[in-house]
């Protein structure tokens, strides 16, 4: 179920979606659209750059700045056309502010069946002065990218470009505990993931704070909270013209593994663990003497093997309870 609630002017909207996770609990997917043209950043900029798959684009906030002040209009030598362009969010929307990258092509493939890349421009609005003829000129937001087909004669052209895009930044919870940048990370899918065509990664490895450019359309949202069972998949729309902040709360906790001879003494080193669940499928395998591991909400099996001999022991998992788990060695 969805349900959206309006504030204000219509200016941003919340809305709180209620997913089956592939772990035994329910997790939460909270939405919240803003304008693109300028919002208050909620979630502070990360000091690195997420790793996208290749071809993906992610970025930080610089987009959403305001606009950059007018551009003076460069010197049009004689046997020169000026080329002026300039992208919007779609027929009726403000005019993009930055990240816009622009690439001006020939027209024709040159003997090796390459398009040659004539010029290139990071400016929001740049003017290209070119020698007449037919170009082809790619404008490139994030992942979104419009391409027209421009012939330049005599006079001065200005074109603009429909970018229908849109920012998503994702963030991860448990309760109200946001999970620290680093130990959970995004992967972002075309399409819903109930639907029947078959789906394409666009993004992976995105991590808290990053802003993705997309064109506007549905994806699914795989959220991975550690390396164990803890994954979450949302469905999210995003708007032209509007960032899209995305909270996906886990219902999951970090534990930590010990094997002892007596309860609270000292674990025992290289011992080799196995967690499952109930039905005996494996989690997690591990090494290690403190092996942590983060793990969705619910019942498990773990069994401890340690100088040829095997101990095990259930326990559970509460969301949000951190803790450790003894195994004893008798």
């Amino acid at each position: 179920m969805r349900t959206i609630r309006r504030c204000g002017v219509a200016l941003w909207a919340v809305a709180a979606v209620v997913l089956l996770a592939p772990a035994p609990a329910v997790a939460q997917t909270t939405v919240e659209i803003r304008k693109l043209a300028a919002p208050r950043s909620t979630a502070p900029a990360p000091s690195l750059p997420g790793a996208g798959s290749p071809g993906a684009t992610i970025v930080t906030p610089k987009p959403l700045a305001p606009a950059p002040p007018a551009q003076s209009e460069p010197l049009v030598p004689a046997g020169r056309v000026a080329l002026a362009v300039a992208a919007r969010y779609g027929r009726d929307a403000s005019l993009i502010s930055g990240g816009l990258i622009w690439r001006v092509y020939a027209a024709k493939p040159d003997a090796a069946g390459m398009f040659p890349l004539i010029k290139e421009d990071h400016a929001a609005s740049p003017t290209f002065v070119l020698p007449p003829g037919n170009y082809v000129v790619d404008a490139s937001l994030g992942l979104a990218t419009a391409a027209k087909a421009v012939q330049l004669r005599a006079e001065a052209v200005h074109e603009v470009f429909e970018i229908p895009a849109g920012g998503m930044r994702l963030e991860g919870h448990v309760g109200d505990a946001r999970i620290p940048t680093g130990q959970i990370s995004f992967e972002i899918y075309t399409g819903s993931q109930f639907a029947t065509a078959e789906r394409r990664r666009i993004a992976q490895n995105v991590i808290s704070g990053d802003v993705v450019l997309l064109p506007a359309g549905t994806y699914n949202i795989v959220s991975n909270y550690g390396d164990g069972n803890s994954v979450v998949r949302s469905d999210v729309n995003v708007d032209a013209g509007k960032l899209t902040d995305i909270v996906v709360t886990h219902r999951a906790a970090v534990i930590t593994l010990k094997l002892v001879n007596n309860p609270g003494g000292e674990a025992l080193a290289n011992t080799q663990w196995t967690v499952l669940t109930p039905g005996g499928d494996v989690i997690k395998e591990s090494i290690g003497a403190f092996p942590r591991i983060v793990l969705a909400e619910g019942d498990y099996h773990v069994i401890a093997r340690n100088e040829g001999q095997t101990y095990q022991r259930d326990f559970k998992v509460v969301t949000g309870v951190d803790g450790e788990v003894e195994v004893l060695a008798r």
